[in-house]
């Protein structure tokens, strides 16, 4: 039987359910997606692989492929950077213990962001946001986003980052995540792939996103996201020139986190540029 083409394969390579921050259990994820087409489908957590067994048992039961994954968070040049990890050994120790020690300090952090919030007139939200996630460990600032919504706060989530969560609004606190060749790191000794996370939604000139680029392929990283829920049309031109320039493989995903919230629709971005090599190309699960 004859391959199918890598290009046109619908691969969502970047999305998250309720262990991390998305709104949907992994079992109803993987449906969604399946329904909506996706033929290459991984979950991506933030710093978390507890939904991997479950997520891979629905995509099996579906005949849908499946690769394990995880996004990893970063400190690099003050910056929070994500690298995602793709066909990665859920069980590695070192992936294990790596991004735990990554999660520590998320609920002092929280506590941190409540504490500013409550200084701004606005209390409680550390409870509020709690209830979205249930684990201290992973609390974000997108449980805050939910809350704040739901209290009446702000119309959506995208309207509370920029009137709270982002740097020099209320309730902003940085947190130092893992360093970027740790995360590759982590990523390559459990087996998988390091992808640079949508490169065009961090706040870097244009010399310092060639410097994370150059440090990120020099740590072992050997693709970015060029066609994702996070970049313009346009931008999917500009970054898969950059992925060839630097040698780097082509990702696809939507970072789907909530059928409301989510900028993108599983399965719905459109098929990766013919001039770049799709990070799956030589996957057996994608032939």
């Amino acid at each position: 039987m004859n391959r199918r083409d890598p290009w046109r394969i619908n691969a969502d390579l970047h999305c998250h359910s309720s262990v991390s921050d998305g709104t949907l259990e992994p079992e109803a994820l993987v449906a969604r997606a399946h329904a909506r087409g996706v033929e290459l489908f991984s979950l991506t957590d933030h710093d978390e692989l507890g939904g991997q067994a479950r997520a891979a048992e629905a995509a099996q039961a579906l005949g849908m492929a499946y690769v394990p994954g995880v996004e990893i968070s970063v400190t690099w040049a003050g910056e929070t950077i994500h690298v995602v990890g793709l066909g990665v050994d859920p069980t590695d120790r070192s992936l294990l213990e790596g991004i735990a020690r990554t999660r520590d300090g998320r609920e002092e952090r929280a506590r941190e962001m409540a504490d500013s919030l409550a200084a701004a007139g606005i209390p409680g939200t550390f409870e509020g946001a709690l209830r979205y996630v249930g684990n201290p460990e992973l609390i974000s600032r997108t449980h805050f986003a939910r809350h704040l919504v739901e209290s009446g706060r702000c119309s959506d989530v995208g309207e509370v980052f920029q009137r709270y969560l982002t740097e020099g609004k209320p309730g902003f606190v940085p947190h130092r995540w893992a360093k970027l060749p740790q995360a590759v790191g982590w990523i390559t000794a459990a087996g998988g792939t390091a992808v640079l996370a949508h490169p065009g939604r961090y706040r870097l000139s244009e010399t310092a996103l060639w410097a994370l680029i150059e440090e990120f392929r020099e740590s072992g990283g050997t693709a970015m996201e060029v066609v994702c829920g996070s970049h313009t049309r346009d931008q999917y031109g500009r970054f898969a020139t950059l992925a060839r320039e630097f040698g780097l493989r082509a990702s696809r995903g939507s970072d789907f986190h909530d059928p409301v919230e989510s900028r993108v629709e599983l399965g719905s971005l459109p098929p990766l540029p013919d001039a770049v090599v799709p990070v799956w190309y030589d996957w057996p699960v994608a032939r």
